[in-house]
C-alpha cells in the first residue's frame, strides 16, 4: 500500500491537509522534522503513516498517560496494532508488552520520556529495529516553553545510545520563536524540514467576559449548551472543588479533575468525561495535555492562565473534530495576584540552577503580562493572539466577542495626558490604585498622607468613571506608554513613548464599546436557524439535529458494546457528514471522511440502518 492507501483504509480520508504530505514525504526520505501544526491538525498521522510504510519500530515519546491510551485506543479502532510502555501497566503487563515488541507485534509504541534511559526499556532498544523516534508535545523540552518536563532532556541521550540513529521528528501545537529553536538544538534535530500551518482555528469563537458573578454565568451558559461536552478550567482545586458542587447541586452531569485527588479518582473521573458519562468535567491545568476527545464543544476558563501558550493550549481542546466550538474566558482582576503567586512559587524547575531559575520566573511575568492585556484588548482576540505566536493577519476574524461587538473610536487624549501627568508629576513611586484615585479626586487618608492632594493632575479626571479611566491606564500599558514593575508594591512608570502625548501633543484614540451591541455567539446563531447540517431554515436545522442525536444515539450504544470512548466509533464530525450526505450504500459510507474501511466493517452497516430508518420515519 502506499501512503493515500493507507489514509484512506486506516482512517478515512481521501487526501491529506496542510503541511501533513510534506512532513510524511520527508519522513519517509530518512529527512528530520519539525512540525509546528494547530491542535485537531493532524500531526498524529504524520509520523502514524510512515511507520505503516518502513520496516522497523516507530517510538512516539509522549508526555502522558491520557494522551498514549488515546492515541494507542484510537489506532487499535482502526485496526493497527500499537502499544503503550508507562507508569499505568503493572510489571507483568510492561514485560509482557516488552516480549511482543521485541515479536515485532507493534509498528508503533508509545513511551514516557522518563522511561527511556531505563535499563529494561533501553535493552530493548538496543535490539529492535528502531526506525524512527517521534516526538510528541516538543514544546516540553524547552525550559521556555509552558510545559517544560527535566524527562524530554533524556531524548537526546537515548537516541545517541542507539546503534543506529533513527529519524527524528518532532511535533508540537503550540511553539513561539524561541522554543521552535530550543527544539531544535537541545533534540539535536539534523537539518530539519520545518513546517508551521499556522496557529489559526477558525473553528474556534473567542470570547473574554468580566463581572463578579463568574459561576452565575457559567452556570447560565451551562443551561443553554445541555448534552454537550465541556472542559470548565480553574486556577485552584479549591475553585475546582466549589464549582464542581455547585454545578452538581443544580443539577448538571459534572466530573472534576485535579492533581489533589488519588490515582484511582483521577483516572475514573477522566473516563466519565471521555466515555462521556459526564460530559462536563471541572478541572486545574493538571488535565487535558494530549486529551484527544473530539467532541468537546465548549472550553470555559473560571480565571485567567498565566500565559497565552496555556490559553491557546487549553482552548484549543475544544472543536478538534473541526466543528464549530466556544473558548470563553472568565476573567477577574484577583487572577493576576494568584497567578503571580504561582510563579513566585514554581516547584516545577527545582532542576534548574537558581540562576536558570531567576530567568524562567522573569520570563513567565512577561507572558503573564501580555495574557492580562488579552483579557483588556478592544481589538480582535484571535489577532492577538496568533501575534503572539508571530502571525500576522486580519484585525478582524468575524468570530471573537470583541469582533462580534459594535465599537466606536473616541478621543481620549485628555484622559491619557492626565494619567501620564500624573505619574511624571508623582515622580513615578505609586502603583495604578494610588495613581487613578489620584486623577479622579479621592478623598482618602492616602492620597492625604502622600499628599497627592496637591498634585497638579488632581481630579482632573473628576467626572469619568472608574471604569473608564482605569480602562485608559490599561490601555496606555498595553501600547507601551508605561510599564507596572513586578516589584512587590507594582509601580507605574513612564516610557520612552511617554513623551509622544506629554509633550509631542499626540492624540489617544480609543476604541469603546457601544451601550448595545451585536455580540453573538455559535449558539445564537443555531436558534436562528443556521446549523452545521447545511441548512439555513429551521425546519431543516431541526431535521438535522434529530438526525444527529439518533446517530449520536446509535454511536454510545456501539461504544459501550465495544467499551472504548464514543468518538473512537465516529467523530462528531462524521456523524455531521453523515446527516449532510446521508448515505445509503456501502461506497456511500465509505466517500463520509472518517469512515475507512476497517471501521466500516466494524460499524458502518448499523449506522446505514439508522440513517434509513429516519428517512422513513421523516418521510
Amino acid at each position: 500500500m502506499d501512503k493515500y492507501e493507507i489514509l484512506k483504509k486506516y482512517f478515512g480520508y481521501d487526501s491529506f491537509r496542510g503541511a501533513q504530505e510534506t512532513l510524511i514525504d520527508s519522513i519517509l526520505e530518512g529527512r528530520d522534522v519539525l512540525g509546528i501544526m494547530p491542535t485537531g491538525a493532524g500531526k498524529s498521522l504524520c509520523y502514524q503513516i510512515p511507520a505503516l510504510l518502513t520496516e522497523g519500530i516507530t517510538l512516539v515519546v509522549s508526555p502522558l498517560i491520557s494522551l498514549m491510551k488515546d492515541q494507542v485506543g484510537n489506532l487499535n479502532q482502526a485496526g493497527i496494532h500499537a502499544a503503550y510502555l508507562n507508569s499505568s501497566l503493572t510489571a507483568g503487563q510492561y514485560y509482557k508488552a516488552l516480549a511482543l515488541a521485541r515479536q515485532g507485534r507493534y509498528p508503533i509504541i508509545y513511551v514516557a520520556p522518563e522511561r527511556l534511559m531505563t535499563e529494561a526499556f533501553l535493552d530493548f532498544a538496543l535490539h529492535a529495529g528502531i526506525s524512527m523516534v517521534a516526538i510528541d508535545e516538543a514544546h516540553c523540552v524547552s525550559q521556555w516553553g509552558q510545559d517544560f518536563r527535566p524527562g524530554y532532556l533524556k531524548i537526546p541521550d537515548f537516541i545517541a545510545a542507539l546503534p543506529r540513529r533513527p529519524v527524528v521528528g518532532a511535533f508540537t501545537a503550540t511553539a513561539t520563536r524561541e522554543v521552535r529553536d530550543d527544539i531544535i538544538d537541545i533534540v539535536r534535530l539534523r537539518e530539519p524540514v520545518v513546517m508551521s500551518t499556522g496557529f489559526d482555528r477558525s473553528n474556534l469563537y473567542f470570547g473574554v467576559m468580566s463581572g463578579k458573578d463568574r459561576y452565575g454565568a457559567i452556570r447560565n451558559y451551562l443551561e443553554t449548551h445541555r448534552g454537550e461536552s465541556g472542559i470548565i478550567y480553574c486556577l485552584t482545586r479549591k475553585q475546582v472543588e466549589e464549582v464542581c458542587q455547585k454545578l452538581i447541586r443544580d443539577g448538571f452531569a459534572v466530573t472534576r479533575y485535579h492533581a489533589g485527588l488519588d490515582d484511582a479518582e483521577r483516572r475514573k473521573n477522566q473516563d466519565d468525561f471521555i466515555y462521556d458519562r459526564a460530559p462536563v468535567i471541572v478541572a486545574t491545568n493538571a488535565f487535558g495535555m494530549g486529551i484527544d476527545k473530539s467532541n468537546v464543544r465548549f472550553v470555559l476558563h473560571f480565571g485567567m492562565p498565566k500565559n497565552p501558550e496555556s490559553y491557546y493550549q487549553e482552548a484549543g481542546r475544544a472543536g478538534r473534530d473541526g466543528e464549530p466550538a466556544e473558548c470563553i474566558l472568565y476573567y477577574s482582576g484577583q487572577d493576576v495576584a494568584t497567578n503571580r503567586f504561582f510563579i513566585e512559587h514554581n516547584q516545577d524547575n527545582e532542576e534548574l540552577d537558581e540562576v536558570t531559575k531567576a530567568l524562567v520566573a522573569e520570563r513567565d511575568r512577561e507572558r503573564l503580562q501580555k495574557m492580562t492585556f488579552y483579557c483588556y484588548t478592544n481589538g480582535c482576540l484571535r489577532d492577538y493572539l496568533l501575534q503572539y505566536f508571530g502571525e500576522y493577519g486580519s484585525s478582524y476574524c468575524g468570530n471573537c466577542s470583541n469582533c462580534l461587538t459594535q465599537f466606536e473610536e473616541k478621543d481620549l487624549t485628555e484622559a491619557a495626558s492626565a494619567l501620564l501627568g500624573c505619574v511624571r508629576s508623582a515622580r513615578q513611586r505609586y502603583g495604578t490604585v494610588v495613581i487613578i484615585d489620584t486623577v479622579r479626586g479621592a478623598r482618602t487618608a492616602k492620597i492625604r498622607d502622600y499628599g497627592l492632594h496637591e498634585n497638579p493632575c488632581y481630579g482632573a479626571l473628576a467626572r469619568m468613571p472608574v471604569y473608564r479611566i482605569r480602562q485608559v491606564l490599561q490601555e496606555l500599558q498595553i501600547r507601551g506608554y508605561v510599564t507596572v514593575t513586578d516589584d512587590a508594591y507594582a509601580v507605574v512608570r513612564l516610557t520612552e513613548k511617554s513623551g509622544e502625548i506629554l509633550d509631542g501633543g499626540q492624540r489617544f484614540l480609543m476604541k469603546m464599546a457601544k451601550e448595545t451591541g451585536n455580540a453573538s455567539t455559535r449558539s445564537e446563531e443555531k436558534k436562528r436557524g443556521k446549523s452545521r447540517y447545511g441548512a439555513d431554515d429551521s425546519a431543516g436545522a431541526g431535521r438535522g439535529e434529530l438526525l444527529f442525536e439518533r446517530l449520536r444515539s446509535l454511536r454510545m450504544e456501539l461504544a459501550r458494546k465495544a467499551k472504548v470512548p464514543p468518538y473512537l466509533v465516529f467523530s462528531d464530525k462524521t456523524l455531521t457528514h453523515m446527516c449532510i450526505q446521508q448515505p445509503q450504500t456501502k461506497q456511500e459510507m465509505l466517500a463520509v471522511p472518517g469512515v475507512g474501511e476497517y471501521k466500516y466493517e466494524k460499524y458502518g452497516e448499523r449506522f446505514l440502518e439508522c440513517i434509513r430508518a429516519f428517512q422513513n420515519s421523516s418521510g
